[in-house]
């Protein structure tokens, strides 16, 4: 079975304009979907949660080696 060979469309305007940048931009943050308030306060308290937890787990654990090392050496 042959392989197909996909179309690269012809860009003729290889240059950067500056009306088709902001015809994306308005079409691409048409497409944002914003949080709800309580969705976001829920998720924000979940992140610091986890960056707390993981802080302390390796506070800890760096503190267990510091221990260790003073009493091998």
């Amino acid at each position: 079975m042959a392989k197909k060979e996909v179309e690269i469309p012809s860009n003729e305007n290889n240059g950067f304009n500056i009306m088709n940048f902001f015809q994306g931009l308005k079409e691409e943050s048409e497409k944002v979907v914003w949080p709800s308030r309580r969705q976001l306060i829920s998720e924000s308290a979940a992140v610091l949660l986890m960056v707390t937890l993981s802080s302390s787990v390796i506070f800890f654990v760096d503190k267990f080696f510091t221990w260790a090392a003073t009493k091998v050496f």
